[in-house]
């Protein structure tokens, strides 16, 4: 099978594209080449042609929330959103802490979407997620998983922490760290500060998060072990990694767009739809964010797509759950700093699939011959507004519904199969 994609923009260049089983075989400026004698032809011209996105950090519930999100309707949204590949954590019931649960995943995606997005599960680092005993990595590694994590249960335990950190690194298997002192400000609603005084609810410091962060990297330069910090939120844990790095410590981290676009204010009202673990932070934090993330000081944007069923977002901000959806916006929502400045295509590129794919050790495209011909098509300068009825995702637990957005996946391929 051929496919050539002509008259694309990529880079702010007019290019033409030539896939053949699967992988990229030339990617050259626009006419130079005609397109091959029985050749799949599809003229992008005024699209912008991107390499598919990974995911690194999304929570698909399944199995044992399937109210939530199920892996075929998760896969349907990454897939519309511009995502070739979807890394899904272990917070499932049963958790993913043995073989089967892992297998079980991995045969709902090929059956969902045997051409893609891809699944890649993510071993859970203790059984059970309770921080005690280690789960076990070999068998889960041996299963499918690409990376260990015990996100949605902070680790309160250094020796803990140590142990996956040296386990999963025989395994070639990176630990992303969900970093949050649970002790510090326990029972919180929102981030410490301002606003949280202002609604009298209880707060989380942006220490919690860093405490932890700095532990982690500690351990990273005493093991000369990777480790990658999960959806950074605070200034002050930019600093712990920004001094990390300079030091030569195999620190890696992520952040979320939702982090680069909101702040503490979001949740003025009481607005449970802005309440997502860590918290959104403060302006400063915010701007602190988009400065590492153009500097490299944070290596990647993920998702951390978060479903729940609208009655769990419903209620008092006590009661309702963290969490936002993000996979049918993420791409969306990114364009949008393009758009204003603040990162530009490249950027994109870089955040959203090259260092994904050298931390995680995954296939992605960069238009080189030989590379996964996964890649999706942009209309840089359609505005629309996502709600209920043209979000993919189950669940739609996100405060940019009514948002104007712009920027929109209109068509999609992994492994040279259109899938829209």
């Amino acid at each position: 099978m051929s496919l050539f994609i002509k008259n694309a923009r990529h880079l702010g260049a007019p290019v033409d594209l030539l896939a053949r089983e699967g992988n990229i075989t030339t990617m050259t400026p626009a006419g130079h080449h005609s397109a091959p004698e029985g050749c799949d032809v599809f003229d992008a011209h005024g699209l912008v042609l991107m390499p598919g996105c990974i995911d690194a950090h999304a929570h698909l519930r399944e199995p044992g929330f399937e109210y939530k999100e199920d892996i075929a309707s998760g896969l349907e949204a990454a897939a519309r959103g511009g995502f070739s590949a979807v890394m899904c954590m272990s917070n499932t019931r049963p958790v993913n802490d043995t073989a089967s649960v892992t297998r079980s995943m991995l045969d709902r995606a090929r059956q969902s979407h045997p051409h893609g997005p891809r699944l890649y599960p993510i071993a859970a680092a203790t059984v059970g997620l309770k921080g005690e005993e280690l789960a076990p990595l070999a068998e889960l590694k041996e299963a499918g998983c690409v990376a260990v994590s015990n996100d949605g249960r902070p680790l309160e335990s250094a020796e803990i922490v140590r142990r996956v950190m040296e386990y999963g690194a025989d395994l070639d298997l990176v630990l992303i760290d969900h970093c949050e002192d649970p002790h510090l400000a326990k029972g919180w609603r929102m981030h410490e500060g301002v606003t949280s005084g202002l609604l009298g609810v209880k707060g989380q410091p942006a220490a919690g998060e860093a405490v932890q962060a700095m532990r982690d990297i500690m351990l990273s330069e005493y093991l000369d072990i990777p480790v990658h910090i999960a959806h950074v939120s605070a200034a002050l844990t930019v600093d712990c990694i920004a001094w990390a790095k300079a030091r030569g410590i195999k620190v890696t981290a992520e952040t979320c767009p939702h982090y680069l676009l909101l702040d503490e204010t979001a949740l003025e009202g009481y607005n449970t739809q802005a309440k997502v673990s860590p918290p959104l932070r403060t302006a400063a934090d915010r701007e602190a964010l988009r400065r590492a993330v153009k500097e490299g000081v944070i290596d990647i944007l993920a998702t951390d797509h978060a479903p729940h069923a609208a009655h769990e977002k419903e209620g008092t901000l006590d009661d309702a759950l963290c969490g936002f959806t993000g996979l049918d916006l993420a791409v969306s929502l990114t364009w949008g700093l393009v758009a204003d400045g603040v990162l530009d295509e490249a950027d994109l590129h870089r955040l959203w699939t090259r260092r994904p794919a050298e931390i995680f050790h995954l296939p992605g495209n960069l238009f080189a011959p030989g590379d996964p011909a996964d890649f999706f098509l942009l209309d840089p300068d359609e505005t629309w507004v996502p709600g209920p009825e043209n979000l993919h995702s189950k669940s739609c637990n996100t405060p940019f519904l009514g948002s104007t957005l712009r920027g929109r996946v209109k068509h999609a391929w992994v492994g040279g199969q259109r899938l829209f």
